[in-house]
């Protein structure tokens, strides 16, 4: 019997340890954003305009709104990429609008998180809201090496004062290759366009120290962008283009540009989809040839995530996303935004 036992585990864990392999010896990972819209604890922080996500704030934020936000969140998380990795799901997830560190210390002691030992990178961020963006990772896959918060600059007097969220830049190695990964959160479309645009010419000129430091490092651009792919912000002043062929050596690929035109997106506006969640990534990251060469990590697919949970099934907003609160009731819903994800291949 004991022997029965000993061989059943031995192949449980054969089994783990070959869940994202085929048949061709290739391995597949998963990176992907979530937009977790307003995960605020129920606590002040100094200087933070947190004050709607209090018990006595108009959100009326209490224990168990908090702890099924929570809960919710860790569902989406845990279940983003198992459509291609039902056993271990993302290696990295970038996600925004979290409060803090203790709001992402209880999200990755979730059951659904702590199961697979999920950790974060956190920076504590100058937003006035108090709202950060974070890298979850699964240790096992992504091996963080360094990581640091490099401000947004406001660059005109009109803005004097003003602060908001950093580019959160995160290096290691992934299928033993060097990524990093950096995570942001554009200036709301409260702002005027000229904040998104100052904010898409910053990321090309970090993008542009990372690739001088080391030329071949493959780089993953996500976050909630506040403007769609053929934006200026995106398109221009960031530089990343619509078509694979479009992209020279050192340049960016935004696979999102047409998925857009297709009719899909991971937010809606007055009935029409937006697609701010965008994952982009760096031209060494891409088989432009046509051959399907994986002899280093590249790009195999990518696709907005959506399961029947993260919609409103009925109603008059039937179809769209379902959020946490609207109208001012409690829905014990997840985000406004749908998540994005990339999958990545590499010959074993």
């Amino acid at each position: 019997m004991r022997r029965f036992q000993f061989l059943s585990l031995f192949l449980l864990l054969v089994l783990v340890g070959c869940h994202a392999k085929n048949k061709k010896g290739q391995q597949v990972y998963g990176i992907g954003f979530y937009n977790l819209e307003n995960l605020f604890d129920t606590t002040h922080d100094e200087g933070k305009n947190d004050y709607e996500f209090l018990p006595e704030g108009n959100f009326k934020w209490d224990t168990e709104k908090y702890t099924n936000k929570l809960k919710n969140m860790a569902r989406v998380l845990a279940d983003m990429g198992t459509d291609q990795l039902p056993d271990v799901g993302c290696a990295a997830i970038g996600v925004a609008e979290v409060e803090n560190a203790k709001c992402l210390t209880d999200l990755v002691n979730q059951p659904a998180l702590k199961a697979r030992g999920i950790q974060f990178v956190h920076v504590e961020g100058p937003d006035q809201r108090g709202i950060d963006c974070a890298l979850l990772y699964n240790p096992q896959l992504f091996k963080v090496k360094n990581y640091k918060l490099v401000p947004y600059i406001y660059n005109r007097p009109e803005d004097a004062g003003r602060a908001t969220r950093g580019f959160l830049v995160v290096s290691g190695m992934l299928a033993k290759e060097h990524v990093t990964i950096i995570v942001n959160h554009l200036p709301s479309r409260g702002a005027a366009s000229y904040t998104r645009e100052d904010g898409g010419m910053q990321l090309r000129a970090v993008k542009d120290s990372l690739q001088k430091d080391d030329p071949n490092v493959k780089l993953f651009i996500m976050g909630d962008m506040n403007d769609d792919p053929q934006d200026l912000s995106m398109s221009k002043c960031l530089g990343a283009k619509r078509e694979m062929s479009e992209v020279e050596e050192g340049g960016l690929f935004n696979p999102w540009w047409n998925m857009l035109a297709s009719g899909q997106g991971t937010l809606q506006f007055q009935g029409s989809w937006n697609l701010f969640d965008q994952i982009i990534l760096s031209s060494n990251l891409l088989n432009q040839t046509g051959q399907k060469d994986f002899s280093t990590l590249k790009l195999l697919d990518y696709q907005i995530f959506r399961r029947d949970y993260l919609i409103q099934q009925d109603g008059p907003f039937r179809g769209n996303t379902l959020r946490t609160s609207a109208g001012g009731k409690w829905l014990n819903g997840y985000s406004d935004h749908l998540p994005t994800l990339v999958y990545l291949m590499k010959e074993k």
